[in-house]
């Protein structure tokens, strides 16, 4: 482990697919390469390892240098909280702080669970937020829709590991084109949001992760501005619209100063994730 960090932190390696730092990042790629419980490291740091094994972990880790592929696509596989999720380069690797508030419920903002009939994920890609919904809602039929092919092929693979092929249907459609007149009380999104500035900046790790899942255009709200604009007409009366943007809440609230945002607290704080009630898109 020691000698994974220190090469890590060599390399200059760039973190944020579901760990933020070398020494979390070591762990979990060794552990996992190993078959070994990712929540029990002090239990086996003092386990000799065979031949073979060492062989494993060290090819893994020079990989995760030479490469800089992020650890998910080495694993096929990445967590949010305690659901598992298949992963390729089909898909952007799951994370969202959308999944954090799915875990509570939506609460305070969702009163009754039970009462969330129809929900909507927008962007869906490897489709995690529309698992997290459909567990968090039992009630509602899932809408899971993405306009990358590739990705829906991933999004099915999690569907259907997490039994779920009845009350999630994947969609390919860009944003609203092919959903019709269809309503939800409560549409999720996590779409591209990253600006063209930061795109060209972007370091290696996230160039392995499909430009379609990353880039909103020249200030990062190109996809945001449409769901602002057509997402009234796809919510019930009182439904929710709830959107991660990333570090483009001063640009948002500069562009749309007459809609009253609630800003919802997440781990990182209140500035990357919005909500709007239907009757305030109006």
């Amino acid at each position: 482990m020691r000698e994974a960090v220190t090469q890590f932190k060599r390399a200059g390696l760039a973190f944020g697919h579901g760990t933020n730092n070398a020494r979390d990042e070591a762990v979990y790629l060794i552990l996992h390469t190993l078959k070994l419980p990712l929540g029990e490291l002090d239990g086996v740091l003092e386990r000799q390892l065979s031949a073979s094994e060492l062989l494993d972990v060290r090819a893994i880790l020079r990989r995760r240098v030479q490469e800089r592929m992020p650890a998910a696509y080495l694993t096929r596989e990445a967590w949010l909280g305690e659901f598992r999720f298949y992963v390729d380069e089909r898909a952007i690797v799951p994370r969202s702080f959308i999944a954090e508030l799915l875990h509570r419920g939506l609460a305070p903002w969702v009163g009754d669970a039970r009462r969330v009939r129809g929900v909507l994920d927008l962007c869906t890609g490897s489709g995690c937020l529309a698992v997290l919904a459909a567990h968090a809602f039992p009630e509602a039929r899932i809408d899971a829709a993405d306009l990358s092919a590739a990705a829906l092929q991933v999004a099915r693979r999690n569907v259907k590991d997490y039994a779920l092929g009845e009350r999630v249907r994947l969609v390919q459609t860009d944003l609203f084109d092919r959903l019709a007149a269809r309503r939800y009380d409560l549409i999720l999104s996590n779409p591209p949001y990253v600006n063209a500035g930061a795109m060209r900046a972007l370091p290696r790790e996230y160039r392995h992760e499909p430009r379609l899942a990353l880039a909103g255009g020249r200030d990062g709200l190109a996809l945001v501005r449409r769901m602002l604009a057509q997402a009234a007409a796809h919510l019930r009366p009182e439904g929710l619209l709830v959107v991660e943007i990333g570090h483009n809440r001063a640009a948002l609230e500069q562009a749309y100063a007459h809609l009253p945002f609630t800003w919802l607290e997440t781990s990182a704080g209140d500035d990357y994730v919005f909500m709007l009630r239907r009757e305030e898109l109006l």
